[in-house]
């Protein structure tokens, strides 16, 4: 049965950062990209309806946030994730790292140790050694096909002085959703040994069945205090184009010196379509969503299956949340450089190249399944028979 998105949009020639970059990028302007995170389905319809009714108005000013799109926030993250989230705890800005970037700069000191659990997606290294912080790198721990924390090390290195951590939740790329129980054991460390948590949790919305994101701040009244959380509606509704990102904490303190850095630097300004397309995607995109996120399921047990039946040398991660794949390619004997040659060149597919990620990162991809699945067929088909050729030479 045909869904609405099967539909193949032609995104070349749009100033797209994900199909119009592939000559200067990839030397190869064939390449079929399924890398940078967007997905290439239209936005909700009540998205699109809104910015259209925006535009016509003709006369593009200065905007302010009003109440009732910050109640959509609120009301969402209450409805979907059993967060009572106040309206009074956000702060706007442009993007999940720009939010990254101002928790490390407020809650760390210069040339402190920040950690991160890699492998990470790959701006939490930028945002830590641009503001000229130390990156303590806390490995997760392959088991039985999934990661989990390595708590003895993250203890450690709380104990040798690190203040600050920066949680991927759900995790990118790893796709995993992290359950209470594993926030619970976090959040005491953190708790213990006086460490502020930063969260991105821009992929809240995307788990699948069996999983439910939690996200850490509503763990508990304590949690809640040292944590700030990064959200934005970009991943969940493709609307990563649009500055949209907002900054959550029941901190008062916190609160107040994020809107001063933000007011500093002068990030607090509303953009002008940001309002309607809010109020419309929490308000009026719930089912588009659900739709979506079956879709994507189906796509992701499709590329499972077809790379177990026809490359068994690669091993993919199953995904409890996002849109991301996480492949093991390792079996396939490539190095950093091989695995590129094979991607751009031999199968002209872009994936993400698994180093960028951090040291154990080495060896995997990571592929976009948000796409039609023709674009998805297509790709893991040039990609199987361009790394069997290979593994046969």
């Amino acid at each position: 049965m045909s869904s609405k998105f099967d539909r193949v949009p032609d995104r070349k020639g749009t100033h797209s950062y994900k199909w119009d970059q592939s000559a200067r990028l990839f030397n190869n302007e064939n390449v079929l990209p399924l890398w940078v995170a967007d997905m290439d389905f239209e936005s909700p319809p009540a998205v699109k309806a809104a910015i259209e009714r925006r535009a016509a108005q003709g006369i593009y000013g200065y905007t302010v946030m009003p109440d009732e799109s910050l109640a959509a926030i609120a009301n969402w993250f209450e409805r979907r994730h059993n967060w009572p989230l106040r309206k009074e705890w956000l702060s706007s800005v442009t993007g999940i790292v720009t939010a990254l970037s101002l928790g490390v700069e407020l809650f760390s000191e210069p040339g402190s140790a920040v950690i991160l659990q890699s492998p990470v997606y790959y701006p939490f290294y930028d945002v830590i050694k641009m503001n000229g912080r130390q990156v303590a790198a806390n490995p997760l721990l392959l088991r039985n096909g999934r990661y989990e924390m390595d708590y003895a090390h993250l203890e450690q290195l709380m104990k040798e002085g690190a203040k600050l951590l920066l949680l991927c939740s759900p995790h990118n790329p790893g796709g995993r959703v992290w359950e209470k129980e594993e926030l619970e054991r976090l959040g005491k460390l953190c708790l213990q040994y006086g460490v502020t948590i930063v969260s991105d949790e821009i992929h809240a919305d995307m788990a699948y069945p069996g999983h439910k994101h939690i996200p850490i701040a509503s763990v508990s009244e304590e949690l809640s205090q040292i944590t700030v959380t990064c959200i934005a509606p970009t991943k969940t509704f493709n609307l990563p184009g649009i500055p949209a990102a907002y900054i959550a904490t029941a901190n008062r303190d916190m609160k107040r010196r994020l809107d001063h850095r933000i007011k500093a630097l002068s990030l607090h300004m509303t953009g002008f379509f940001i309002p309607d397309l809010i109020t419309a995607a929490y308000n009026e995109s719930e089912a588009w969503l659900d739709e979506l996120m079956v879709y994507l399921k189906d796509n992701t047990d499709y590329a499972i299956a077809y790379l177990r039946d026809h490359l068994p040398q690669v091993k993919p991660m199953v995904p409890e949340s996002t849109y991301l794949l996480w492949v093991d390619c390792n079996g396939l004997g490539l190095d950093v450089a091989g695995l590129k040659e094979l991607m751009y060149h031999k199968a002209e597919v872009a994936f993400n190249e698994g180093s960028t990620y951090g040291e154990e990162g080495k060896g995997f991809l990571r592929v976009n399944v948000a796409c039609p699945r023709s674009t998805l067929e297509a790709a893991l088909i040039r990609f199987v028979q361009a790394a069997k050729t290979l593994v046969q030479q």
